[in-house]
């Protein structure tokens, strides 16, 4: 399993590795009669981790293997599932097939890496279950055509809490993974959301979408405009991954959602906007409200402040539109590293108790 030290996160393994090495252990005992415990599979990059069955069984037409997720010290919502492959042997010169069991979706609607009405398995974990299969096969003089179903009990209620509803994925979880490994608080799972949400709301002809830092500048801004489950990004911190992958797959117009204090960070020029990896600079606050010609007690008041919300309430005060001062810097960051005129940008400033303080449209 994963290794730990006391300086590093201890790594942990996707969904697709799992789902790999139970397809391993299944198909071994399909045509030897024993299960491999542990057992060990090849990732993309050629790292060799065995795994320990929690489950495993055999009838006459089938056998059945079983994995406990482990994400390591991420805050993976799979952490501790159970992914179980059930492999049977194919019909003649059918290759490798997948089917969604329990628990894992079936996708519905056009622009992820998987067609419509196949179960969410992604590219490289299918690459991965047939690599291995291929491999069994050839070490006991198999065919290797397979018929692989891979479930998650319970997977289901866990998608609730994934992006899977929104991007068309019904009736459970996706199988992924890139390389095998989780990386603690690497981002990319949020990232590769946020890329898929993009990619589903183009395919669907959605030419309005909306990143959102949270829940309530998305409400804030799906009423505001009317838009769609499919148009809204969960983009949380991550201005950079959206920005950065729609320079690439453009849309006709994009609105930006957040809060006071992470959009004052877009504007200056931050495109991470988490807590921990960037700061509100309250001298940048301050001198926009010297600019505007708050008084001076404001402006010093302000450079001294706690919290970007009591800054803003600061030029409430002094009846300065700060808020939409601010959008307006968000704005050219957010044109800036789009860099594509093609798309229509505005900014929407959304206080905590959901009400719009400020706008930038250009």
């Amino acid at each position: 399993m994963p290794t730990e030290n006391k300086t590093a996160l201890r790594r942990g393994w996707t969904t697709g590795a799992c789902a790999t090495a139970a397809t391993r252990a299944a198909y071994t005992a399909l045509l030897t009669g024993a299960f491999p415990d542990p057992v060990a599979i090849t990732l993309p990059k050629g790292e060799r981790p065995a795994f320990a069955l929690a489950v495993e069984g055999r009838d006459d037409g089938s056998a059945m293997a079983g994995i406990v997720k482990d994400a390591g010290d991420d805050p993976d919502v799979t952490h501790g599932a159970l992914v179980v492959a059930t492999v049977r042997a194919g019909a003649p010169g059918s290759g490798v097939v997948f089917a969604a069991g329990e628990g894992v979706g079936t996708v519905t609607r056009a622009g992820l890496p998987v067609a419509v009405g196949e179960p969410a398995i992604n590219p490289v974990p299918r690459r991965m279950m047939a690599a291995e299969i291929a491999d069994v096969a050839a070490a006991h003089g198999a065919s290797g055509d397979a018929a692989i179903e891979i479930s998650i009990p319970g997977g289901a209620a866990l998608a609730e809490q994934t992006w899977n509803p929104r991007l068309g994925i019904v009736g459970g979880l996706s199988i992924l993974g890139t390389t095998g490994i989780v990386h603690p608080f690497s981002c990319s799972a949020w990232i590769h959301a946020i890329h898929r949400g993009v990619d589903v709301a183009r395919a669907n002809g959605t030419g309005h979408i909306a990143g959102a830092t949270g829940s309530t500048s998305e409400d804030a801004v799906r009423a505001l405009y009317g838009l769609d489950d499919i148009a809204l990004i969960d983009m949380g911190d991550f201005a950079g991954g959206l920005l950065k992958y729609l320079r690439v797959h453009p849309v006709e117009r994009l609105t930006i959602a957040g809060g006071f204090a992470k959009l004052t960070k877009l504007g200056q020029g931050v495109l991470d906007l988490h807590s921990s990896r960037s700061q509100v600079d309250f001298d940048w606050l301050a001198d926009r409200l010297a600019t505007l010609g708050a008084p001076d007690d404001t402006v010093a008041q302000a450079r001294g402040a706690n919290t970007a919300a009591q800054v803003l309430e600061l030029s409430r005060q002094a009846g300065i539109a700060l808020a939409d001062h601010v959008a307006e810097a968000a704005l050219q960051t957010a044109r800036d590293t789009l860099d594509r005129p093609d798309i229509a940008v505005d900014i929407v400033v959304v206080e905590r108790k959901g009400r719009i303080v400020g706008r930038a449209d250009g």
